[in-house]
């Protein structure tokens, strides 16, 4: 068992940099704090006089208040902000604002449109710097998501997911990272031109530790099968341009009641929300009774606290 100790001080930018054990280790201590939310403990002094600074680049709705809850309940202070109200909306560099901040807070989350900005607040930044989305990942959903799947089929070894729509997005990369770690087979339903293939590079030693198996595809009777059936939007904020294009490739890819019956009644519905309703899944899937994107979401809280209080204690 992984100690929470070997986790301190550590980055949480992607989950290539954390091993098997680490990312079980984080789901369990997720599993904790949602069994000991609902006994009634939600708040905790264990971050007390500590501070969060958030820096969002991107508009956000569940990441930004389930990282600002999480950080309240465990006693943090937290600060929000975006570029333009800091220094980096007059040109400060990245290195510069972090090597400041860096005096001030205990741990930084950013939400990035490129996920090098990442990398480059990390190097100069003593303070753990923790990715709240990036154009190549969202390790904090994929956690949620991990989270869920471990509730809803009662195991995380041995899942089957099929994600369909948009294979080289950030759910999609993030749905393989964890899926590696873990030994999943991960199925990518995109068309062709949307396929992560050199993202896959990046996994090479995991799925070979593990027995994990990546399937890349473009005919959605692939999803036949799995346990989880998941999509994300066609249009992601700083695609707006191609919104029309993307709309008219990904039509045959929406996730409806006919993709659902080739997927099975087994299969559980995920999304990481927001929805575009009527584009990438239909009104009938999404508030079925296969669907659990409700828990994903709320799972997104319990998460949170399992990353602060493994990066800070």
């Amino acid at each position: 068992m992984t100690n929470v100790k070997a986790l301190r001080g550590r980055d949480f930018i992607t989950l290539m940099d954390y091993t098997t054990e680490e990312v079980k280790y984080l789901l369990g201590l997720s599993r904790d704090f949602k069994s000991r939310y609902y006994q009634g403990d939600r708040y905790s002094d264990a971050l007390r006089g500590r501070t969060l600074l958030m820096i969002f680049e991107k508009p956000s709705t569940r990441t930004r208040v389930s990282l600002d809850v999480a950080a309240t309940q465990l006693g943090m202070h937290v600060i929000y902000s975006n570029p333009q109200e800091l220094q980096l909306g007059r040109g400060e560099t990245i290195a510069d604002t972090a090597r400041v901040v860096d005096r001030f807070v205990d741990a930084i989350a950013a939400r990035v449109y490129k996920h090098e900005s990442l990398v480059e607040m990390a190097r100069y930044a003593v303070a753990p710097v923790i990715n709240a989305l990036s154009d190549q990942e969202h390790p904090l959903q994929a956690l949620a998501d991990a989270l869920t799947l471990w509730e809803v089929k009662g195991r995380l070894d041995g899942l089957r997911v099929a994600f369909v729509g948009d294979g080289d997005n950030n759910i999609a990369h993030s749905l393989m990272v964890i899926g590696a770690k873990l030994g999943w087979e991960v199925r990518i339903i995109s068309p062709r031109k949307y396929w992560p293939t050199k993202f896959m590079e990046s996994l090479t030693e995991d799925l070979r530790r593990t027995g994990a198996n990546i399937i890349i595809s473009d005919n959605t009777e692939d999803a036949r099968g799995v346990d989880a059936v998941y999509t994300d939007v066609w249009v992601s904020m700083g695609m707006e341009a191609e919104a029309e294009e993307r709309r008219k490739i990904f039509r045959p890819y929406q996730v409806n009641s006919e993709l659902m019956r080739v997927a099975g009644p087994q299969a559980i519905f995920m999304h990481c929300l927001p929805a575009h309703r009527g584009e990438e899944v239909t009104d009938d899937v999404i508030d079925g009774p296969q669907s659990v994107v409700w828990d994903q979401a709320e799972n997104r809280l319990h998460t949170s606290k399992a990353v602060l209080i493994s990066l800070l204690t």
